[in-house]
């Protein structure tokens, strides 16, 4: 449950960051990479306090340890220099994982006002760094508000559909799970969380060993490196110390089309760009629209007894073009398909009027059933 006064915090950057930062995109960006840089200096001091040495911020990059942006001493084009050469250069710094690496990759200050700058630091120094569930749901409230990405057709998925998905397809511990377009990492924190309650409610819990091959275990991709930070993020604040997010296009690229898993969970773009999509020649059906593609992604991707749950533009199910034709026969006749859950019209608003649908698969179930 997040509470009033990190919401109020949140809502605060964000408000100050608006009059230069319009794109809510932008602003979660630009507070995300600063929260990261606040939590690395934390660190260095909580090990300092412990008797310890400062990890990350040393040597040449000592200059951008987040007390020094404090500096009284400094003038307000000096703070645009200094946070704006640390946030650009921190990508270089061999001292912090690769993680935070990646996090930092192309980051850049996208405003020259002193003033909005310390407001906007000053609003982040309150912020404090740990593991809690509590930070992870601060993180979520913030990418709440990215209603559509960008103009790739991605929209992000309601809260409780997620769940609802997950909740059906019962991902297991024992299990490898994949969002092929994960975005913010919405499906892969809702089907982590599922698997902590189910075996919190059966009293067993996981052991130390159950709960490492879990987060080797779920995987997300996703063409945008702006949601790949965004996700990675995401699942570093729900405990995923090297989460396994990877910038992938997976209707375009070959490199990972071997890999199989046990669960499938996604929301693709439902936009397909001006002259169509160009796949790459190991699709069974010919299409260059996305939604085609990503239902024949899935279906080639779940392992033998695997199950899927992919939210589609309800065309899928009554358009008349080859390609949707030989998608449909393939979801019934290989013993995809178990089930269509149509959702409401306006799931979406006020970011696409879209109506969709839920295709839900269960290979084995599919065949018993025969």
């Amino acid at each position: 449950m997040l509470d009033s006064d990190t919401r109020k915090r949140i809502d605060n950057a964000r408000d100050i960051l608006v009059g230069k930062v319009p794109d809510p995109k932008s602003q979660v960006e630009q507070i995300t990479i600063a929260l990261i840089y606040k939590f690395m200096d934390d660190m260095d001091k909580e090990a300092e306090v412990l008797g310890g040495k400062a990890t990350f911020f040393k040597g040449e990059f000592e200059k951008y340890a987040w007390s020094n942006i404090f500096d009284p001493k400094l003038g307000g084009y000096e703070l645009i220099n200094l946070y704006g050469e640390a946030i650009t250069r921190m990508n270089q710094n061999k001292h912090i994982p690769p993680l935070f690496r990646d996090i930092f990759k192309n980051a850049f200050l996208p405003y020259r006002d002193p003033e909005t700058l310390k407001s906007f630091l000053k609003e982040i120094n309150d912020f404090k760094y740990d593991h809690s569930e509590r930070l992870g749901d601060a993180f979520e409230y913030l990418l709440s508000v990215l209603g559509v990405q960008g103009d790739a057709g991605s929209l992000r998925t309601p809260r409780h559909i997620i769940d609802f998905i997950v909740e059906v397809i019962a991902p297991r511990k024992n299990e490898t799970i994949l969002d092929p377009s994960c975005g913010t990492g919405g499906f892969l924190i809702s089907s982590y969380k599922h698997i902590l309650k189910q075996n919190t409610d059966n009293k067993k819990g996981l052991t130390p060993d159950d709960r490492k091959r879990l987060m080797n275990s779920i995987s997300g991709y996703d063409i945008s490196p702006d949601m790949v930070r965004l996700s990675l993020v995401n699942m570093y604040l729900h405990g995923f110390q090297t989460p396994k997010i990877y910038e992938y296009d997976s209707l375009t690229s070959d490199d990972r089309w071997n890999d199989t898993f046990d669960i499938i969970l996604a929301n693709p773009p439902f936009m397909t760009p001006r002259g169509g999509i160009r796949p790459h020649k190991r699709f069974q059906i010919q299409a260059n629209r996305s939604e085609v593609l990503f239902v024949d992604y899935i279906m080639e991707h779940i392992a033998t007894d695997g199950r899927a749950g992919v939210i589609v533009p309800e065309g899928i199910i009554f358009q008349s073009g080859n390609a949707y034709k030989m998608l449909r026969k393939t979801l019934v006749d290989n013993n995809y398909l178990y089930a269509v859950v149509s959702l409401p019209a306006g799931v979406f608003n006020p970011y696409a009027g879209v109506k969709t649908s839920i295709l839900l698969m269960y290979r084995t179930l599919t065949k018993k059933t025969k």
